[in-house]
């Protein structure tokens, strides 16, 4: 992200922050209290700044987005434990899912060259930037020469990005909340393959807020129905009562890259995405 300063306003931020780096040092010049407020690490990671955090960790992916004119997204949620068959061999569930990698490569890469891309500003692959399904669609855009977006997350294990996210749009978050704002606030459509906990919680969130009218309707793609059923008994949720039968209309099941596509591209060309 670039530096900008406001004509007439004096020194900028980076401008004092280079005049500060060489001051002489004294004892008051090297005490913690003395820093520059933007520039204490120690201050900034306060309980009370939370708020200021939570405030940093919106804008930052925000106005490096903008500034790279990313319109839209499409958002490819699943496991981090589908690997590339090609390479791994990772037992029963992986030999029962490992097509899903491949599929996910495939669709990223139609995806990344149909008409929805034509300018590679709109329908850009979002993942959460991780290995499995993540990698799969990033490495898809990445095959046809097309930008994609990372949303990564500190966590003890696993997640460091992939090696197919456009490097400028490869991002790291601290707080949950905030990174799946992100994943949602420029997605016209949404494609989820196999997943365990994490992908059922960005599933379920998605559709919640379509349910509640919180965010537009967009296509909520589940790939690979007999997964989807096997995992979760959409219909018994309508014969409860715990949702209501058009309830079941706010996703489709797909089973190929080019059904996915076709469904999103129908969806964008109708105003419904």
């Amino acid at each position: 992200m670039t530096k900008k300063r406001t004509a007439g306003t004096g020194p900028s931020a980076g401008d004092d922050l280079d005049t500060v780096r060489n001051q002489v040092p004294t004892r008051q010049t090297l005490s913690p209290s003395y820093r520059l407020a933007y520039t204490d690490d120690d201050f900034l990671l306060e309980d009370d700044l939370r708020g200021t955090r939570l405030m940093l960790e919106y804008l930052k992916p925000e106005l490096s987005m903008r500034e790279h004119g990313i319109e839209s997204t499409v958002v490819v949620f699943g496991s981090t434990r589908i690997r590339d068959p090609e390479t791994t061999q990772d037992g029963a569930a992986q030999d029962s899912l490992g097509e899903h990698y491949r599929e996910a490569r495939r669709f990223a890469a139609l995806m990344s060259k149909g008409a929805c891309h034509a300018d590679k500003l709109k329908c850009v692959i979002v993942t959460g930037g991780g290995p499995g399904i993540m990698e799969a669609a990033n490495r898809g855009a990445a095959d046809v020469g097309a930008k994609s977006i990372g949303l990564n997350i500190v966590l003890p294990r696993e997640q460091t990005p992939n090696a197919y996210i456009t490097p400028e749009l490869t991002f790291q978050f601290h707080y949950f909340a905030l990174r799946k704002l992100h994943f949602l606030l420029r997605a016209r459509a949404m494609v989820v393959f196999p997943g365990g906990y994490g992908t059922l919680d960005e599933l379920f969130e998605t559709l919640t807020l379509m349910q509640t009218k919180r965010i537009e309707p967009m296509p909520v793609l589940l790939f690979g129905e007999s997964f989807w059923r096997r995992i979760i008994d959409f219909d018994a949720l309508v014969e409860y009562g715990v949702i209501q039968p058009e309830d079941l209309g706010l996703f489709s099941f797909v089973d190929s890259a080019e059904e996915a596509v076709q469904i999103i591209a129908a969806a964008s060309l109708s105003g419904a995405a």
